[in-house]
This record gives structure tokens, C-alpha cells and sequence, in this order.
């Protein structure tokens, strides 16, 4: 049976959020650009964002230089497109992911350290190029004690004004009670980060299409 944390998850979130780390957004989640979707809802990145960034950092998380095998769990990519509230392609910014491994665990000394799914990177970044996509090869993500399935997601760089946010599976049970998935109270910037997956037509895994739309850009110093 699993152990019990020294600190329990909710209690690190808790925490986190009571030490301003992070924005919930509830205002934030409703707002949208006008005739235009809803801007994406600013989260917490919680307490597991890496302490220190893997030398492996690359866009497919299943798998880790220098080990043979791959990552435990379900394999799916995750792509989409990021853009500022006018639509605006953001070319040069940087995306990452982060998630718990297949197990519930992160790479992260605070969550046990050492004892996450070693072929599993836990983050990945990359650039934007001019049309603004991304494309991550990762797990379908897990639930853990006090979470619904998320992946994490930060978009950084020039001219735009960082945004953290979390990504949640569509229609998964937990939802309902997942604190920080309610906690996005306009229905339709819940549903912009609620994504299904979908088997693609090839042997490619399957696909969950989840584009970030950021409410402000800064300009570039």
C-alpha cells in the first residue's frame, strides 16, 4: 500500500495559494476577448514544478536519454496553438508541461523525491515557431489524492505576459470535485481547458487538441 506523504498534496496546494504562489483567476477565467473565444484561465502551478529542470527537457516525455525504456503509462500527444487575444500567433514564446508520472508521483523532492517513473522526463519544453503550434508526446495524465487528471502548462517569453494554467481530461469523474477545476467558474473558459482525447486516424497515439489564448501582450523590450 502506498504511504502516506509527510505533508499531504491538498496540504502543499493549500499552502502554496495561502503564500500567493500562483493565480486561481477566478476573475480572470471569465473574461474573453471580444467576438473571440475565452482567454484561457489563469492556475496555480502548484508546489510541483520542477526544482531543478531535467538535462532531458525535450518534447516527447516518454522517454529519457540514455534510458531504454519508455515511460510507464497510456502514450498521447497534446498539441494546439498559442496566441494573444487579437489572434495573433506568439512566435519565439515558450511552452511547458509538466505532470505526475503514470504512478500519481512527480519528480519533485517534495512528493517522496526519487520515487517517480525514472523513463518518465515530468517536463518538457519547447519554442514557438511562427504559426505558434506545439506538439508534446507525453502520458494521458492521472489522478492522485485531492486531484483530477491535469497537465500543467506555462506560456513565457518577449512580449507576452506569462500564463500558467492546468489542462483537464473531458468528462473524467474527478472533475466534479477537483477544487481548482471549479474553481474556473465561467463555463466556457472551463470547458477551453476540459480536452478529450482522440485516436488518430494513423498508428500515431491519441490526440488532445488544447490551444492557450493569452489576455494580454506586453511589449518587447
Amino acid at each position: 500500500m502506498r504511504q502516506k506523504h509527510p505533508i499531504s498534496r491538498r496540504g502543499l496546494l493549500n499552502a502554496s495559494l495561502a503564500l500567493g504562489i500562483g493565480t486561481l483567476g477566478f476573475g480572470i477565467a471569465g473574461s474573453r476577448a471580444a467576438d473571440g473565444p475565452p482567454l484561457t484561465p489563469r492556475q496555480t502551478p502548484g508546489p510541483f514544478y520542477p526544482s531543478r529542470l531535467p538535462a532531458d527537457a525535450d518534447r516527447d516525455l516518454t522517454r529519457v536519454a540514455g534510458r531504454a525504456k519508455r515511460a510507464a503509462g497510456r502514450i498521447v500527444q497534446v498539441a494546439g496553438r498559442v496566441t494573444d487575444d487579437s489572434g495573433r500567433a506568439l512566435a519565439g514564446a515558450r511552452v511547458e508541461i509538466w505532470q505526475c508520472d503514470a504512478f500519481g508521483y512527480y519528480h519533485h523532492p517534495r512528493d517522496r523525491g526519487g520515487r517517480a517513473d525514472p523513463n518518465f522526463q515530468g517536463y518538457g519544453r519547447m519554442l514557438l515557431g511562427e504559426d505558434g503550434r506545439y506538439r508534446f508526446t507525453t502520458i494521458r495524465p492521472v489522478s492522485y489524492p485531492g486531484r483530477a487528471p491535469h497537465i500543467h502548462f506555462a506560456v513565457s517569453g518577449p512580449g507576452v505576459e506569462r500564463l500558467t494554467t492546468q489542462m483537464y481530461l473531458a468528462e473524467h469523474p474527478q472533475n466534479a470535485r477537483d477544487f481548482l477545476y471549479n474553481a474556473i467558474r465561467d463555463p466556457a473558459a472551463r470547458r477551453s481547458v476540459t480536452v478529450a482525447f482522440v485516436q488518430q486516424a494513423d498508428d500515431r497515439p491519441p490526440l488532445g487538441h488544447f490551444d492557450l489564448v493569452l489576455g494580454r501582450s506586453l511589449p518587447a523590450n
